[in-house]
């Protein structure tokens, strides 16, 4: 197990591969336990990092660090003590919005950014969120296969109040998405509970952002349907610096699934 300390907290964190810097950060339910397949692929091409959130996995619980903001602060302490340049980030719910959170402070940092089944409004927050402890969310969100249990093995140690408040902060604040600032491919699980997607609009005009619905998963296609999942992650960072997440259409494989 590898752990920094930032502002007197331990977080811990993993590292797999060579390349450039890629960053994953989970959910409200889990760890970076979930990532581990995701990682193995991605250290293929890439320096693939995973940290747990305050309140979640082996990182410290520190109560007063639980806003979606403080745990963006939280990502930016981690690649000035790593000395981590210029990063891509795989972010999913929580992880996602603190993404977009951390682009809105440094949009220079980031190259692109994967968000799965991140909201883009508190109407599409499923209330349930709110209320349900970690062991509740776990039999409500996720398949209970055996490679589901171990992934999210990690989501006992979340505490109940860092889910509670990063929760409050989106029904009370503004989500950080609405201009994308760096490519943002959007993904959602055709059968996730928790997060509605967005209403599609084909009148988007940020040509940055793009928003694919995978067929088939619910809140966690990285674990139930990993080739799928990580097929699309590989295409998305394979596109050069700047270009437009929107080019995934011209892959044969998810032509039917991109509107």
């Amino acid at each position: 197990m590898s752990a920094i300390m930032i502002d007197g907290s331990i977080v811990h964190y993993e590292a797999l591969g060579r390349g450039r810097p890629i960053v994953f950060l989970h959910d409200w339910v889990g760890s970076w336990r979930y990532w581990i397949t995701s990682m193995q692929v991605a250290s293929t091409s890439f320096r693939a990092y995973a940290l747990d959130l305050f309140g979640f996995g082996d990182t410290a619980r520190e109560s007063v660090k639980y806003s979606i903001e403080q745990q963006a602060n939280l990502l930016n302490h981690f690649l000035t003590e790593m000395g981590i340049g210029k990063i891509a980030i795989v972010g999913h719910g929580l992880g996602a919005l603190v993404g977009f959170h951390f682009i809105q402070q440094f949009p220079k940092s980031v190259d692109r950014i994967m968000a799965i089944t991140c909201p883009q409004s508190a109407e599409g927050v499923n209330a349930r969120m709110k209320t349900a402890s970690p062991s509740e969310l776990v039999d409500w969100l996720s398949n209970r296969s055996p490679e589901a249990v171990t992934a999210l093995a990690d989501a006992s140690k979340a505490d109940p109040q860092a889910i509670a408040a990063s929760i409050t902060n989106i029904l009370t604040d503004n989500l950080p998405m609405r201009e994308a600032l760096v490519p943002s491919l959007f993904v959602y699980g055709q059968n996730d509970p928790a997060i509605m997607p967005p209403v599609e609009d084909s009148q988007n005009p940020y040509s940055l952002t793009h928003q694919i619905m995978l067929e088939n998963v619910g809140h966690f296609p990285m674990i139930e349907d990993q080739l799928k999942f990580n097929r699309l992650m590989t295409d998305f960072m394979a596109l050069d610096s700047g270009a437009s997440p929107k080019e995934l259409q011209m892959k044969e494989e998810w032509k039917r699934r991109v509107r």
